[in-house]
């Protein structure tokens, strides 16, 4: 399942990325804003990202 990343909610903290076992998230910066990416090919779906984000602001998406 793919994961989603509501931006609204992401404030780019970097708990998701450092917590990935893959390590398929990275943390973009776009001026003033940070926000988390995922490479949903290398994403394993244990979910260990869900559980981190503090924000609620990751989701597993049913495909």
């Amino acid at each position: 399942m793919p994961i989603k990343i509501d931006l609204d909610k992401c404030d780019g903290c970097g708990t998701c990325a450092e917590e990935c076992p893959v390590q398929c998230i990275t943390i973009v910066e776009e001026g003033d804003r940070k926000y988390a990416t995922v490479n949903n090919d290398e994403c394993t779906d244990c979910e260990t990202c869900v559980d981190a984000c503090e924000k609620g602001a990751i989701s597993m998406i049913e495909a």
